[in-house]
């Protein structure tokens, strides 16, 4: 109901009854999806509704499930054991009707997030609640009231519990915000973000050098939000980008500012470690920390097209845009001392890229050559080995540096010269 009386288009419905999950079986066609909590998924012309019996709900003793249910006659009962009370509203299409007895569309009006009851008690049922209420400050743009607050970092013992697959799919949701440094720095301020990733927090007030406004912390949280909302493993990447920080800041032996040499592979290794925890997929895992590896682009007018395209090439085609986009809002999060000409830079070496790729086949890989290890075996008469992928690599080598070599014709003398020479 909350999305409908903001205005918005709802992503699902939850359909709620006081007639027992056996009563619903025998009224419709349907799946037993989640029996043991009074759930059924009714299908009705090709969709699908989830239906739940109104309940209460026992003791949370994990933190995340309740020990036991009740089924209940009325649906106020039901709405009580909700989490917030912009989420505690049933209509009834029948008696065109709103059930509303915590206020919730009072609180929806004034964009407040509030628990329903005892904010103790609702965050000490289910410990992803407190994460859920800064979600939905950043998606929603709410307020949090100040004793729903206040009750999240008294009830850090119940959010240790919540497994970390239900913490990433939180972190993903609250990536889609328009700003989301908003909860990452309420995280901070609760207790949350040292439970979750406590690698983190090193961050928060590690001063930079000159060429940096902000904190490592409030840096990243800026670059964070300077990324477009529609990438959110982007914004993942944004968030771990300067990670390896702190554990790298040192100061430099002439004007003593600070420096942190190699912080990208650093923090890229930290990432390593931090982000299987989080059980992200393998696929996100490997686009963030080839993101956060590569984040630092040293570019300048000076480099040859040979120096482009070995760039290209180390970081891989189809991450160009998204690591210039990074470094964009690398570069926004600099805060006062942002510089335009490095942003100008960046943009440059995307134009000259793009106009490479209209007038050559850019050298990503051995993939790209004339020639395949076949053609390299039988040229030299030499069975499969190491050489043959020794010869292809000093092929693309020089391939990246006169792409106009890379004819049959040419590699296959090359290919000659290459064996003859080791």
């Amino acid at each position: 109901m909350r999305d409908s009386i903001l205005g918005r288009e709802p992503h699902d419905w939850d359909v709620t009854t006081n007639a027992r999950p056996e009563q619903v079986a025998k009224l419709f066609r349907s799946v037993e999806t989640g029996l043991k909590h009074g759930t059924l998924t009714v299908l009705v012309d090709g969709d699908s509704y989830e239906v739940t019996t109104f309940r209460s709900e026992g003791v949370y003793s994990d933190g995340r499930r309740p020990d036991e249910i009740q089924f209940l006659d009325r649906i106020d009962q039901d709405l009580a054991r909700r989490d917030f009370t912009m989420n505690a509203i049933a209509y009834d299409p029948i008696g065109d009707a709103f059930c509303d007895p915590f206020n919730g569309q009072s609180d929806i009006r004034s964009r407040t997030i509030r628990a329903v009851g005892d904010p103790m008690e609702r965050f000490s049922e289910d410990g992803l609640r407190s994460l859920r209420a800064l979600r939905f400050m950043v998606t929603l743009g709410f307020e949090i009231d100040s004793k729903t607050y206040e009750a999240i970092p008294r009830t850090l013992d119940t959010y240790s519990k919540v497994s970390a697959e239900r913490v990433r799919d939180e972190w993903f949701k609250i990536m889609t915000a328009h700003l989301p440094s908003d909860a990452f720095r309420a995280m901070d301020y609760t207790g949350m973000l040292s439970i979750t990733a406590p690698e983190m927090t090193p961050m928060i007030k590690c001063t930079q050098n000159r060429y940096h406004g902000f904190d490592v912390w409030e840096h990243s949280l800026a670059t964070l939000d300077a990324c477009p909302e529609e990438d959110p493993v982007l914004r993942w990447g944004a968030l771990f980008h300067d990670i390896g920080k702190p554990k790298s800041k040192g100061v430099h032996p002439e004007h003593g500012d600070a420096t942190f040499y190699d912080h990208e592979n650093i923090g890229a290794d930290m990432a390593i470690e931090i982000l299987p925890r989080m059980k992200l997929s393998n696929e996100d895992q490997e686009r963030i920390v080839h993101l956060v590896r590569h984040h630092f682009i040293r570019y300048s007018a000076e480099w040859s097209s040979a120096t482009i395209r070995r760039w290209v090439r180390r970081v891989g085609l189809d991450n160009v845009a998204s690591l210039c986009t990074l470094a964009r809002a690398d570069i926004f999060g600099k805060g006062p001392a942002r510089v335009q000409l490095e942003e100008d830079l960046i943009n440059e070496l995307e134009v000259k890229i793009a106009k490479m790729r209209v007038t050559e086949v850019m050298p990503t890989s051995t993939k790209v050559l004339t020639i395949n290890g076949n053609d390299v075996m039988t040229h030299l008469g030499i069975g499969p080995g190491p050489t043959v992928g020794r010869v292809l690599t000093a092929l693309l080598e020089l391939v990246t540096d006169n792409p106009e070599v890379n004819t049959r014709e040419n590699l296959l003398t090359l290919a000659e010269t290459i064996v003859a020479s080791s």
